[in-house]
């Protein structure tokens, strides 16, 4: 397999994607806002959110709704431009990569038919239009856009798959990327499988970052991760997912009596670390109306 060229001259209308140590950023717009689906089914549904003035709408696709494992490609795009920016290197809103490069860089596999959904999640973020206010490079301006703006295979093998790809990004990405409106994240976020474990990764990311703890209630929680689930559903799974206490450097605490989440940094201060063991303590401790309670309960399916 040929590796593509380095991009050599300023001049030059692509980047070339070929640095193999790009630390993985995100956009702070995607990970404030619920922009894509958490479901592994087409999501059809038009959806409208708005919180402190800002507003989206979303017009999926006949495909839907791109995913939040879609938004996988623009996170390897952001971050291949803004690692280039720091070696002083020429970026450009059209970038050119390997496919196989995308896939290891985004823990999957790089088999079977692991290409042709590359392509349908190319489809899903292109056809999409997203209409909003929010702002990137510290402009707010209402306009209507899509994931990316075009993409093309440049290079096939004889079996029809693609080795060389190009992605032309929206503005409002490319905004980002050049105001360094991005965050670090972690590389062990795509090891997480479910859609709400990205999601939620993701507002801690954004809200706690290196602070000790940071804490939601359910409810704005519920509205900000753009979960479909009915707010009581929500609940379990999110205890669900604080007792597998699974997500990249941040714990999670559900509080039933206060009905809020807390995220705790797991590199945080360690009076943080102890408050967060004794709540954890204290809700792995059932008292006898919670034994009663639970055995009288059925089994509640807990996947979006």
């Amino acid at each position: 397999m040929d590796a593509l060229l380095p991009d050599r001259y300023p001049t030059a209308d692509f980047f070339v994607a070929d640095i193999f140590d790009a630390a993985p950023k995100d956009d702070v717009a995607s990970m404030e806002h619920p922009m894509f689906s958490l479901a592994t089914k087409p999501d059809l549904q038009s959806r409208y959110y708005e919180h402190n003035g800002n507003t989206l709408t979303i017009e999926p696709s006949k495909a839907g709704i791109p995913t939040i494992w879609d938004k996988d490609i623009l996170i390897y795009c952001i971050s291949q431009l803004t690692e280039a920016m720091n070696r002083n290197r020429p970026i450009a809103r059209t970038i050119q990569l390997r496919p196989y490069d995308l896939l290891v860089a985004t823990n999957r596999e790089t088999g079977g038919d692991h290409y042709e959904r590359l392509k349908a999640a190319l489809d899903r973020l292109r056809d999409c239009k997203i209409t909003t206010n929010i702002k990137t490079d510290g402009k707010r301006t209402e306009s209507a856009f899509g994931y990316i703006s075009e993409w093309q295979i440049i290079k096939e093998d004889d079996d029809g798959r693609m080795l060389g790809v190009q992605i032309t990004l929206p503005n409002w990405i490319y905004n980002a990327v050049r105001g360094k409106d991005l965050l670090t994240v972690s590389r062990e976020y795509f090891r997480l499988r479910g859609g709400l474990e990205r999601r939620f990764y993701e507002i801690a990311r954004k809200h706690c970052g290196s602070q000790s703890r940071w804490t939601i209630s359910i409810e704005l929680l519920h509205k900000k991760s753009g979960s479909k689930s009915q707010l009581k559903k929500f609940r379990l799974i999110t205890k669900r997912i604080a007792q597998d206490n699974i997500l990249p450097d941040y714990r999670l605490q559900y509080d039933p009596e206060k009905d809020q989440a807390t995220f705790f940094n797991r590199k945080g201060s360690k009076a943080a670390k102890a408050e967060f063991d004794a709540a954890m303590k204290t809700m792995f401790q059932p008292n006898e109306t919670k034994k009663r309670k639970r055995s009288s309960t059925t089994q509640i399916e807990l996947d979006l």
